[in-house]
């Protein structure tokens, strides 16, 4: 399912913004929910969503959020993405010490998403609360999807059990979005790529654990006998 959000680009977060969330945002909210609750009616008896983002340099958002979230400095925090060099990455990581300094102190996780977000992570964020509402399970992808995880989750932890891990990426904020969110990924590939992959290659892992457990056959129902003490 192609779900994408086409806009006007939002104004440069180093400089002092609000991602308008009374407006924009609770909108953009508002339509992941409608479309949450359109593949609810459209695919009866659906059981899990598989979330996975494209997007061009959102890593350094959802870095800037996940260092505020955990309190973590940048240099700890901030990495290569899809694969950048050191001069770049240095670049980088001082882009979000510069965007964290405009922001002292402790935020809430909606503020959070307000200071540092883009619409895309505010869109994922309402797929998931709106999946948890529905009761369907959530397979997360990479950085973008387990920063947009982290907010959910303290915005409302109830939908934490209701959030899978695909994977564990080679890039430092998705590890640190996995370790604040206690989580512990179905593989761990040192993928980079984005784009729901490591998604799509744990789902059969997925699929193959409800098989065992709704049809394979137990001892007694496959006649096998108990071993003699």
């Amino acid at each position: 399912m192609n779900q994408g959000y086409h806009r006007e680009s939002l104004q440069n977060f180093l400089e002092i913004y609000d991602l308008g969330v009374d407006l924009r945002v609770r909108s953009r909210q508002k339509k992941a929910t409608e479309k949450g609750q359109k593949i609810e009616q459209q695919q009866d008896g659906i059981k899990l969503l598989l979330l996975g983002e494209m997007g061009i340099g959102n890593t350094t958002a959802a870095a800037a959020m996940v260092c505020k979230l955990t309190d973590q400095l940048p240099a700890a925090v901030v990495g290569a993405g899809t694969g950048i060099q050191s001069l770049q990455l240095a670049h980088k990581q001082a882009v979000v010490t510069q965007a964290l300094a405009r922001a002292p102190g402790l935020l809430s996780a909606l503020d959070v998403l307000r200071q540092f977000g883009g619409l895309e992570i505010a869109a994922l964020i309402g797929a998931i609360l709106e999946a948890a509402r529905l009761g369907i399970a959530v397979l997360l992808d990479g950085a973008i999807v387990c920063a947009a995880a982290l907010v959910a989750v303290r915005m409302h932890p109830e939908v934490a059990p209701f959030l899978l891990y695909a994977h564990r990426s080679a890039d430092r904020s998705h590890q640190a979005s996995l370790a604040a969110l206690h989580a512990e990924p179905l593989l761990d590939l040192g993928l980079r790529l984005g784009e729901g992959s490591g998604a799509a290659l744990a789902y059969p892992l997925l699929q193959a654990a409800a098989a065992m457990l709704s049809d394979m056959a137990s001892f007694s129902e496959a006649g096998v006998s108990e071993a003699q003490s």
